[in-house]
């Protein structure tokens, strides 16, 4: 029969469709009233009522994955984090332009479906977008031997949220004189693995290490921080974010130039801030400059904002013990210098 030929080419129908049955119910558990189909269908249907009140809505949209983390989670056998590292990431980048979070997709694909994993990780994904008051419209299972080595697994997402238009934060307002407050992350966050897995892979991951508190294993597992709540609060305060930053892939060095105009550099004064310890080990027992880590490692620096001089003591009262001073924004060419 067809289905047996497939199976003998490496494709289980059986288990793609006992994988759909066993995470709908995660799934639908993010829909509101705004979504008409999800799940099972063969697109995902969203309600434009819900950009209803709104003068001039602009969707915003961003694609990313969980990249080589992924090998960590597997090394380890734990799964219950990497929906939330693929959500928070997806909606702290939209949030660096303004945007709340509406619905997302994801994509898992590996070469021979473990359905335990899936389900979990899934569940993960959904248990994130509940907590962002997003919907997990849809995605995509795939089984692809040839495509993917045995025992990989890659987990990718998109998700789109809205602005309205004159609340865009694109950078254009940063002047000389602004400072930099960062939010720090809580580790590597989803970038920069392939070098940490390469300089750890000797290790013991799962001793406990007194200079990091916890073990290898769970420093490198340690979720995506997810900034949508601390950044509601500002705004609520009335803090003017001229602009945003998420550190990820190319470290400090090569997203802060993403929101520096024209004529604007910025300093980073290190120590301002705290460096997860996982970060000191990956660069001792590599032997990595700090150059280097900068470009690959978001150093602790997870969300970088600027703000005007004046609210400065503001964001921190708001925010007590949650956000540092580390900066400022001078002229330049839209370089970014660290001392210290």
């Amino acid at each position: 029969m067809p289905a047996e030929a497939y199976a003998q080419a490496g494709v289980r129908l059986d288990v793609a469709r006992d994988i759909r049955r066993r995470i709908a119910d995660a799934v639908r558990s993010t829909y509101g009233p705004e979504v008409i189909a999800g799940i099972g269908a063969f697109a995902g249907l969203y309600r434009a009522e819900a950009l209803r009140g709104m003068e001039e809505p602009v969707l915003v949209a961003s694609t990313d994955g969980v990249g080589t983390k992924l090998k960590v989670a597997a090394r380890l056998n734990r799964w219950e984090t990497v929906g939330y590292d693929l959500v928070h990431h997806c909606v702290n980048d939209i949030l660096v332009h303004g945007a709340r979070p509406l619905f997302f997709l994801d994509y898992i694909a590996a070469a021979r479906l473990d359905p335990e994993v899936i389900v979990r990780v899934v569940e993960s994904v959904a248990a994130a977008c509940r907590e962002v008051g997003c919907a997990l419209l849809g995605g995509e299972t795939a089984e692809l031997p040839g495509v993917y080595a045995p025992g990989e697994l890659d987990l990718v997402g998109t998700i789109v949220g809205v602005v309205e238009r004159p609340r865009i934060r694109d950078g254009s307002r940063i002047r000389p004189g602004d400072r930099l407050l960062a939010l720090p992350s809580s580790g590597l966050h989803t970038n920069g693995y392939s070098l940490a897995r390469r300089v750890l892979a000797d290790q013991n991951w799962e001793r406990p290490l007194p200079e990091l508190g916890t073990s290898i294993g769970e420093a490198l597992l340690a979720p995506h921080r997810c900034y949508l709540e601390p950044i509601r609060r500002l705004e609520a305060a009335g803090i003017d974010l001229k602009g945003l930053c998420h550190i990820t892939g190319g470290g400090v060095y090569e997203n802060l130039p993403r929101v520096l105009p024209p004529g604007t550099a910025a300093v980073l004064r290190r120590g301002t801030w705290p460096e997860p310890p996982i970060f000191g080990l990956i660069q001792r027992l590599g032997g990595i400059s700090d150059e280097e880590m900068f470009h690959v490692f978001n150093m602790g620096l997870g969300m970088l904002l600027v703000v005007p001089p004046c609210d400065v003591e503001l964001a921190q009262a708001v925010l007590p013990g949650e956000i540092w001073l580390v900066g400022e924004i001078v002229e330049g060419d839209q370089a970014v210098r660290v001392e210290g």
